[in-house]
């Protein structure tokens, strides 16, 4: 409901962030960073515990120049498809019935990178 109403799921929303036409994704997404950014600084800062009572530990992520290539192709299905993955049901749910292809593709390259991983430089 929130993707829907803030208009992430729309593709002209989309195809405007692309073109550097419009500042609206750009806040939603940043928006998201701040929040997430300052979440794992409160989890790190009081010691927080999960449920279960153990500690919460975010371990430290060190660069992978896959990562360049992985978010250019993310990126380019994204401007291909017009929508990133966590849109892509909220789409569906909204009756935008043409998104089960690329659902289905965002799939099978899900299936294609699982099977290639072994094989890729990591």
């Amino acid at each position: 409901m929130v993707l829907t109403k803030s208009q992430a799921i729309s593709w002209f929303r989309i195809q405007e962030m692309f073109r550097f036409e419009s500042f609206h994704m750009y806040g939603i997404i940043m928006s998201a960073i701040f929040v997430g950014m300052t979440s794992i600084l409160i989890v790190k800062k009081l010691k927080l515990k999960s449920l279960n009572g153990e500690e919460i530990v975010i371990p430290d992520k060190k660069f992978n120049k896959g990562a360049i290539f992985g978010g250019t192709i993310f990126g380019m299905g994204w401007a291909l498809s017009g929508a990133c993955p966590g849109p892509l049901y909220a789409l569906l749910g909204a009756g935008v019935m043409p998104i089960i292809v690329v659902i289905f593709g965002a799939l099978l390259g899900t299936w294609v990178y699982s099977y290639l991983k072994p094989k890729l430089p990591h």
